[in-house]
């Protein structure tokens, strides 16, 4: 079986507490199902289920993982933070950065989700697959080196390819980032170095609103090594592919690396209640398969998809389906029910028109 896919239930029961953005409970503010964390179970749940009802699931390696090591962690996070994290796990749970909270045991989830990832990279690395899928839990590209935020409590692809690293040093890897938000954690991770390549593909001044801009391209012996491409809002399935296209693939070309992560958010996707993108199921088929083209041909075939963001219940499903089906080539199908509706609300030929223009001006100016 050519494609691993990395999955364990005990993932699913993060959860954030009683928690609802910055508005308080209590008084005339009722509280919300499932604590109202929108990063809930039920969209990974949910792709797994309808991945099981269609028989895609048996196409693919389904395993578990051990959770990452304190030694794999402290190689992308400050023992300080990740004390202070295990301390209030091991307690009631809480939180310690932004939009990041936790209940009791979320620091051996994270770590198992971070695992998950892990063992996907080794997995391709070591040629047991030939591509793998990580639907790790809690999500991991907004979280810096100290710092929790936006969903999730550790970087799991910087965790992953750290570990990689420790008997590769020589490694090279290019990240390529599709969540609708920033992959800001990530990058910070990377920012100096010149052996992983960076690059976000996300809604401008989504989240973080102060990260993710076009110069950002790294410092020291990273310079020019992260690339952030904001797209604006009402981006659909042309303008996606436009940047696939023409950032993307010829940066990954040129980097040459020796593995190909992708940090797989479907916020992008037209219903989701985070972002402001007209992407479909269709778009991430497309996507998957342009990168999976592009790791054939320069890296063997190399390539880890690790879960970010995406938080339509309904949606979710049908998007990771569609990548799913893509990255394994499998016939099995999962027929989008809202297809004809977002066909419908595609951005018309003068705004794809500026799109592709706008994505043309920011290729001049990166020099790629």
């Amino acid at each position: 079986m050519s494609t691993g896919f990395y999955w364990d239930e005990r993932t699913m029961w993060h959860g954030g507490g009683n928690y609802a953005f910055t508005v308080p409970l209590g008084g005339l503010v009722q509280p919300l199902a499932a604590g109202g964390l929108p990063e809930s179970p039920e969209t990974k749940r949910r792709m797994k289920n309808l991945m099981d009802v269609t028989g895609l699931t048996n196409d693919l390696h389904v395993t578990s993982a051990d959770a990452a090591t304190q030694e794999q962690l402290l190689a992308a996070h400050s023992a300080e933070y990740l004390d202070e994290f295990k301390a209030l796990s091991d307690a009631n749970g809480g939180e310690i950065g932004h939009h990041a909270p936790f209940a009791k045991g979320g620091y051996d989830i994270a770590a198992l989700a971070a695992g998950l990832t892990s063992a996907a990279v080794e997995a391709v690395l070591k040629g047991t697959h030939e591509n793998a899928y990580a639907l790790a839990r809690p999500p991991g590209h907004h979280c810096e080196a100290a710092t929790p935020m936006g969903f999730c409590l550790m970087a799991n692809i910087a965790i992953a390819i750290e570990a990689a690293k420790a008997t590769r040093p020589d490694l090279k890897v290019a990240v390529l980032d599709w969540d609708v938000h920033h992959g800001n954690g990530t990058e910070s991770i990377f920012y100096d170095r010149p052996d992983v390549l960076t690059i976000s593909i996300h809604q401008e001044g989504n989240y973080p609103l102060d990260t993710g801009h076009l110069t950002d391209r790294g410092t020291g012996a990273g310079e020019g090594a992260n690339l952030n491409l904001p797209l604006p809002a009402g981006a659909g399935h042309t303008a996606y592919l436009h940047a696939i296209d023409r950032v993307a693939t010829p940066a990954i070309e040129a980097f040459n690396p020796d593995l190909i992560i992708v940090a797989c958010g479907y916020d992008a996707g037209a219903v989701d209640p985070l972002a402001r993108m007209l992407a479909t199921a269709e778009t991430f088929r497309e996507m998957t398969l342009k990168i999976k083209a592009l790791a054939e041909r320069i890296c063997d075939g190399k390539l880890v998809l690790s879960h970010e963001g995406g938080y339509s219940e309904i949606y979710v499903p049908f998007c990771g389906h569609a990548t799913l089906e893509a990255l394994s080539g499998s016939k099995i199908t999962a027929a989008d029910p809202m297809a004809r509706a977002l066909n419908n609300r595609q951005p018309g030929p003068r705004f794809n028109a500026f799109l592709r223009a706008e994505i043309d001006h920011m290729v001049q100016q990166l020099g790629l």
